[in-house]
This record gives structure tokens, sequence and C-alpha cells, in this order.
């Protein structure tokens, strides 16, 4: 990983790619996180996919991890709205006594 006024240099499963304008550690850690993505779908596949087919399977699995937390992130909001709820009721309740 390299940097050059603005421009990042990260590899991803053997390709290199340069990208602008953005901070250096997290893109860093999201190109990471790809690349050891699509190296475990190429350790797992046998014969080894092509490098398209192994990074559009990569992206349907982060596609899924990303579907799946926001999902939980909605159930969670939903189910903190009732407790607020229930508490906001508990204690007004508890004032009108």
């Amino acid at each position: 990983m390299a940097t050059e006024q603005n421009t990042l240099s990260v590899t991803i499963f053997g390709s290199e790619y340069k990208i602008k304008g953005a901070d250096p550690d997290y893109i860093g850690e999201v190109a990471a996180y790809v690349d050891e993505k699509m190296r475990e779908l190429d350790r797992r596949l046998s014969p080894s996919g092509s490098p398209a087919k192994i990074a559009i399977l990569a992206s349907l699995n982060i596609a899924d991890e990303l579907f799946r937390e926001r999902e939980e992130k909605s159930r969670l909001l939903t189910e903190l709205k009732g407790r607020a709820q229930n508490l906001g009721s508990a204690l007004d309740a508890c004032l009108r006594e």
C-alpha cells in the first residue's frame, strides 16, 4: 500500500488499484477485507475460478453481510423504541401516583 498526493495504491487479489481522495487507513482496511474475501473464495473453489467470478461471488457475500447487518440494525432499533415507550409509560405512571 503506497500513498502519493491523496492517491492510495492497494492490491486486491493480485491486481493494483489507485484510489483518490480517501482516508488511507480506512481504504487500506476495506481493500484488505475485500482481498481476504476473494482469497477465501479462491481457496474454496475447486478448480480455482476466474478472477471475475471470484470478484462477483465475493461481492455477493459482502452484500449479503450488509443486508443482514441492516436487518439486524432495524430489528434492534424497533426493539429499543418499544423499550423506550414502555419505560416512558412506566415513568408517567409513577409520576401520576
